[in-house]
């Protein structure tokens, strides 16, 4: 399967999208591509996404392929879980895995996340609801987590 990379812009940011040909398998923040969506599954990746920066999409139906170690994997599955407009921080995750002091790691591994937006780890948050990193930089966590009308202490 050959990968093709295109470019999706919205108000809040510029998103390169990266398919095999029958999944998603990366999204980057940043226009690194002049190319526009033009199969099916690109269209359909750009139109869930224009729904989702318009407020009116809360879960994606698209086809992912996440690649990572075991943990990050697992990291990723319970971000993914996290429901829109809710956050948990890096700690509650570690907790849920067993080990409390795993927080950085988890962190770590949210960082590593290939799919931002699709994998929402924007909905992750540092203790006491602080906002924490994003690889799309803190303004565009904010927005998003306004656009989801998120309960994250920190906006309120």
């Amino acid at each position: 399967m050959s990968k093709q990379s295109f470019c999706f812009g919205s108000a809040l940011t510029d998103l390169t999208v990266t398919t095999n040909g029958e999944a998603v398998t990366q999204i980057e923040f940043g226009k690194h591509t002049e190319r526009l969506a033009d199969s099916k599954l690109e269209r359909q990746v750009e139109n869930e996404l224009r729904q989702y920066f318009e407020g009116q999409r809360k879960d994606f139906t698209i086809p992912i392929v996440a690649a990572g170690s075991a943990f990050n994997m697992k990291v990723w599955e319970r971000v993914a879980r996290i429901p829109y407009g809710q956050t948990k921080t890096y700690g509650e995750i570690a907790r849920e895995f067993g080990n409390k002091g795993a927080a950085r790691a988890v962190g770590a591994a949210n960082g590593r996340n290939p799919l931002p937006i699709v994998i929402p780890c924007h909905r992750v948050v540092a203790a006491g609801g602080k906002l924490g990193g994003f690889g799309g930089g803190l303004p565009l966590k904010r927005k998003l987590l306004e656009l989801e009308g998120s309960n994250c202490p920190e906006l309120h």
